[in-house]
């Protein structure tokens, strides 16, 4: 409860100062230690499903969930935005956390044209489906 209470002051105060400074990663489903036999880490192969928004007006703007497929990358390389790389790192296979990633850690001042605007700071509930490890 404390834990949820903290996301939740975090996350309106970040709205009311005007955008993140740096990455804000909120656990929303642990798994316990005895049960997570692999954490995700740099070089391994990843599944996650997620929702992405934008911290501003929560608008949804891409799910993998709609299309019924995760994406899939290898973690640490550079293949998707800092902020993904940063925040699924540690993770468990079925754990969900919500990552409010600053605009320097997505798309920066080019934003995606259409999609996210320019210095836009964004919001992605991801869950991690799978993990090949690299070693």
């Amino acid at each position: 409860m404390l834990f949820n209470i903290y996301l939740f002051v975090t996350f309106f105060s970040t709205i009311l100062a005007g955008s993140l400074s740096d990455l804000e990663i909120g656990i929303i489903k642990r798994i316990p230690v005895e049960d997570c036999l692999i954490k995700a880490m740099p070089g391994d192969k990843v599944k996650v499903h997620y929702t992405g928004s934008l911290l501003e007006s929560g608008t949804v703007f891409d799910s993998s969930y709609s299309r019924g497929s995760p994406i899939a990358f290898e973690l640490g390389v550079g293949r998707v935005i800092k902020g993904w790389d940063q925040g699924v790192a540690g993770m468990c296979v079925g754990e969900k956390r919500k990552l409010q990633i600053p605009s320097s850690l997505a798309y920066g001042e080019r934003g995606v044209p259409g999609v996210i605007p320019p210095s836009a700071d964004l919001v992605f509930d991801v869950e991690l489906v799978d993990v090949k490890s690299a070693a």
